[in-house]
């Protein structure tokens, strides 16, 4: 953070800066770190919104967009240094996560090793697979998408022999 930019701030917006310095980052878990993330990313839209927004305002007046935006350089600015500050924080979040996700994927596999491998059936086996009819004929139950669909399917069986009742 340089010193102009610093002097434009707030204590508040100095700390959020603080925070997203590289040795600050490194001390921060995921959760921190997407925590952070949230709170530049509101300020950098704050400041980008109120830019854009005085700017447009003074267009009229100025005749020209080049002066509109010169007129408000410290929101520019401000919005500026929050979004170098996003980009240092959303790295970071990036590698954290990424490293996070690898480390679940080698705990999935070590756990997926430790258990058994249960028994396949022999080849030529005549058992049955279930299948639908079969599970709720021998008392399963009965689950609301699985109702649903009986549902669904006795009413379309009736408005079809209605149809037909019709016809003859």
């Amino acid at each position: 953070m340089d010193a102009q930019l610093k002097s434009m701030l707030n204590e508040t917006e100095q700390a959020l800066l603080r925070a997203a310095e590289p040795r600050e980052l490194n001390r921060l878990d995921e959760d921190e770190l997407a925590g952070l993330h949230d709170r530049i990313r509101r300020a950098r839209n704050k400041y980008s919104k109120l830019y854009r927004r005085r700017a447009s305002e003074r267009v009229n007046t100025d005749r020209s967009r080049g002066r509109a935006s010169s007129a408000n350089a410290k929101a520019a600015r401000k919005a500026e240094g929050f979004e170098d500050a996003l980009a240092r924080v959303s790295h970071k979040l990036a590698q954290v996560a990424a490293a996070a996700a690898e480390e679940l994927k080698a705990e999935r596999l070590a756990a997926a090793r430790r258990t058994p491998v249960p028994a396949s059936k022999p080849k030529g086996s005549t058992k049955k697979r279930s299948t639908a009819t079969n599970t709720s004929a021998r008392g399963a139950s009965r689950s609301p998408a699985s109702e649903k669909k009986r549902a669904s399917t006795k009413a379309s069986n009736k408005r079809n022999q209605a149809a037909r009742d019709r016809r003859s």
